[in-house]
C-alpha cells in the first residue's frame, strides 16, 4: 500500500547536517527569501532506491560530481525518484535541509570511489510501493523535459543522476504518483 508521510514525522535524522556558519532568513512557510522552489528528479538503482527506503526517506545522497546541484537545492524543494529498470516513479518527498559532506556509506555505484558525499535531509511525502510504481512511458509525453529527445529515444531523458524539472512537469507526474496512492488505497479498502 503507498505511504503518505504526515507532517510530525522527523525532518532530520539523529545528528543533522553540520552547521555551515552561516543563517538563512526564512518566511514562515519554510522557503529560502527571494528564491521559489525548484523541482528536482533523481534517477536510482532499484538498490539504491531501497537503501533510501530502508533509511525511512529521510536522506538523500548525490553523486560527487553533481555538488553544484545539490549546492543550488533549498530547503522546501521538491523531489521525485524515476526507478531504473522498472522504468516507473515511485516516490516523491520534500527537501529538509541545506546541503552537507557525509561519506558513511549507504548507496552503491559501480565505481568503489563514490559515496555519494552530497546529502540532504528529506522529508516523504508520497511513497508507492513497487506493484504501484507509475510507469515512466505513460506520462513520458507529456513532459516538456522528454521533449529534448527524438520520440523514439524518450528513454535517454532518464539516464544520468539528478536533474532539474520544471514545475509543470513535475506537477504531472506527482499527480500520478498520487493518482497511483489513491486507487491503490481504494482497492485495500
Amino acid at each position: 500500500m503507498a505511504e503518505e508521510f504526515s507532517e510530525e514525522q522527523p525532518a532530520a535524522a539523529e545528528g543533522g547536517p553540520a552547521k555551515s556558519g552561516r543563517s538563512r532568513r526564512r518566511r514562515k512557510s519554510g522557503k529560502t527569501e527571494g528564491r521559489a522552489s525548484q523541482y528536482w528528479m533523481v534517477v536510482s538503482s532499484p538498490d539504491n532506491f531501497r537503501k533510501t527506503r530502508e533509511h525511512g526517506f529521510t536522506i538523500q545522497g548525490l553523486k560527487t560530481r553533481h555538488r553544484r546541484r545539490v549546492e543550488s537545492m533549498r530547503v522546501g524543494d521538491r523531489l521525485l525518484y524515476y526507478v531504473t529498470g522498472r522504468m516507473g516513479f515511485a516516490a516523491t518527498v520534500t527537501i529538509a535541509s541545506p546541503m552537507y559532506e557525509d561519506h558513511t556509506p549507504i548507496w552503491k555505484t559501480a565505481r568503489r570511489d563514490e559515496d555519494y558525499p552530497w546529502r540532504v535531509h528529506i522529508r516523504g511525502d508520497v511513497l508507492l510501493d513497487e506493484a504501484d510504481w507509475v510507469p515512466a512511458k505513460e506520462i513520458a509525453y507529456r513532459l516538456d523535459y522528454v521533449r529534448k529527445w527524438p520520440p523514439e529515444h524518450w528513454t535517454l531523458a532518464f539516464q544520468g543522476h539528478i536533474h532539474m524539472l520544471n514545475r509543470n512537469d513535475f506537477s504531472v507526474i506527482e499527480d500520478a504518483i498520487a493518482s497511483s496512492a489513491r486507487r491503490q488505497r481504494h482497492l485495500a479498502g
